[in-house]
């Protein structure tokens, strides 16, 4: 019996900053952790092998949907400007109203940089921190890789098709252009800052990984965080893509693990 409660996943949704939060959770461990999806993601699209193999020992596991992402509609995504530090505040709150005292955070992609804008903003609050595919700033080179993911009819049916059956095409289509001009607020702002500004208030031990034939975020971005988070460690997947954390499971579970015991 206690064997299949330890791997069983619960999802449930919880009100937090006037939205319904949904989320998963799995595993008994001591050790609090989060998962923060990429844009447009949800638990389930962008972390089933994390959920199904980090230790249930070890860690409580929790994915999380951001408002306005997977079943956390209503509302539909909006991006203000501060969509990232909204995201952080939410994603605290969360863990918070589920009563986890600290709690270290796994951010992919977007995850990334809210991860980064939680430790920088609440750092009593978060023990450790792993991070992929994340950017502190915006260049023109990463808005002409924005303007080709701008169109979802022209991604491949792999990447595309578990999201248009998480969100049916429109709201799909309609939330990928929203996001592209969203981030591209960035680089209208000086030095095109998201959070290059927030890098030194880092205090939670972390663990940049990175992807070296990742093709939406170029290895500049993860040696710029590794410069100016101070202790942090880099660690470079040869093979890896964007999507090094599903690709390769196995090693970066093994990677995470070993980082946050």
């Amino acid at each position: 019996i206690s064997f299949s409660f330890r791997t069983s996943v619960t999802s449930a949704k919880v009100s937090v900053n006037g939205v319904h939060l949904h989320y998963q959770q799995t595993g008994e461990g001591e050790h609090a952790v989060l998962l923060l999806p990429g844009m447009l993601g949800s638990g389930e699209t962008d972390f089933t092998p994390q959920l199904k193999n980090l230790s249930k020992k070890l860690f409580t596991v929790v994915a999380w949907d951001p408002r306005g992402y997977g079943h956390s509609r209503p509302p539909d995504r909006d991006f203000p400007v501060d969509f990232f530090e909204r995201d952080a505040k939410d994603a605290v709150d969360l863990m918070k109203t589920l009563k986890f005292k600290k709690v270290s955070l796994l951010g992919w992609s977007d995850g990334g940089i809210t991860a980064l804008f939680a430790a920088a903003k609440y750092p009593s609050y978060i023990n450790k921190m792993v991070i992929w595919g994340a950017n502190a700033y915006v260049t023109e080179e990463d808005e002409r890789i924005y303007q080709g993911i701008r169109d979802v009819s022209k991604w491949s049916e792999k990447t595309r098709k578990p999201l248009e059956a998480l969100y049916g095409y429109d709201y799909l289509a309609k939330t990928c252009e929203k996001w592209v001009d969203g981030i591209g607020q960035f680089k209208h702002l000086p030095d095109g800052n998201i959070c290059r500004h927030l890098l030194p208030l880092v205090q939670c031990p972390t663990l940049i990984v990175h992807g070296e034939k990742d093709p939406l975020v170029p290895r500049f971005h993860a040696d710029f965080i590794h410069e100016h988070v101070k202790g942090s460690r880099l660690h470079l997947m040869p093979e890896g893509k964007h999507n090094l954390h599903l690709r390769f499971a196995n090693e970066f579970n093994k990677l995470a693990e070993d980082f946050l015991q």
